[in-house]
């Protein structure tokens, strides 16, 4: 598992771009590239350099558009996806920052934002089966834009708080609504092994002017069943970094899911849930579509032993 970049004709594989960049000779493309590329090239580690090596990679990139070999691209149908940050050190979750979600949810308005955790194997990849836990039928979408930290902070201030961002990606927190309202804490039903999604691509800040200017759909199937814009948040993304970071110092490749709008299969009459043979796909507005099959978790005797 290592880091790529989707460029205009497929994937580029970053440890290739890199063997080529370490090329000598009359190569036209390895003459652009030169110098080499520093290592490693595990997304974490290259958030973790303070961006230079996030800069020296796009800088790469750029050198090599129109003149990269084809054998260092890969078919994007090809590519087998992992989760954009591996490694994630915290994944931080956002409740009620919508508040037409807040309406038919029956929920108060809260004064701060409402958080809570999620662990790494509770998420899967683009294209990953999403899975309905054996315990519940209740496996709810919660289609939400994630925002990658990436650089470490703390007590940051609300105007320069897009300043440690690194990108953008989309974020599915799958919810397991029965077990989710056993208790005040929501610890179980937003943790089940694989029951949410985080994809397809970080998308760096860049390319993303303004994280509250952003269209987010939901669908089920071909039936549209969340749409909303970033605008509409009530703690946006700044104020999200500013409060977090007074608490807990966010290093890069850590992960704030910033909620989701009204269009939850739980608030509806009657409730609908996902089930096996459901696509699930979250659309955001420069970041690409996420789209995730759902499966029935395989009973314990039937799992892969170790």
């Amino acid at each position: 598992m290592r880091a790529g970049v989707k460029v205009r004709d497929g994937g580029l594989d970053v440890d290739a771009l890199e063997r080529a960049t370490v090329a000598r000779g009359d190569d036209e493309f390895a003459e652009l590239l030169v110098p080499p590329l520093p290592s490693p090239t595990k997304m974490v580690d290259l958030l973790s350099s303070g961006g230079e090596r996030l800069a020296a990679l796009a800088d790469a990139v750029t050198r090599a558009s129109g003149v990269t070999p084809q054998t260092l691209l890969l078919s994007m149908d090809a590519v087998e996806f992992a989760v954009p940050t591996p490694g994630s050190q915290k994944i931080l979750c956002v409740g009620r920052n919508y508040m037409e979600h807040i309406q038919e949810s029956k929920r108060e308005v809260p004064g701060d934002p409402v958080l809570f955790c999620r662990y790494e194997d509770s998420q899967v990849a683009h294209r990953e089966p999403i899975e309905r836990p054996i315990k519940s039928v209740q496996l709810d979408w919660e289609g939400e834009l994630a925002v990658i930290i990436g650089r470490s902070c703390r007590y940051v201030d609300e105007p320069r708080a897009l300043d440690v961002v690194a990108g953008y990606a989309i974020f599915n927190d799958g919810s397991v609504r029965d077990y989710q309202h056993r208790a005040v804490q929501w610890t179980a039903g937003k943790n089940f092994v694989h029951s949410g999604s985080y994809g397809p691509y970080l998308v760096t800040t860049d390319e993303i002017a303004d994280p509250q200017s952003l269209d987010l759909e939901t669908r089920v199937n071909d039936t549209v069943v969340q749409k909303a814009s970033t605008a509409t948040m009530i703690f946006p993304v700044r104020r999200l970094i500013a409060y977090i970071s007074e608490w807990t110092q966010l290093n890069p490749g850590d992960v704030i899911a910033t909620g989701t709008p009204a269009g939850i299969g739980n608030a509806r009459t009657p409730k609908w849930f996902l089930k096996a043979g459901d696509e699930l796909s979250v659309s955001v507005t420069g970041l690409d579509t996420l789209r995730n099959p759902v499966v029935d978790e395989e009973p314990p005797n039937a799992a892969p032993q170790p």
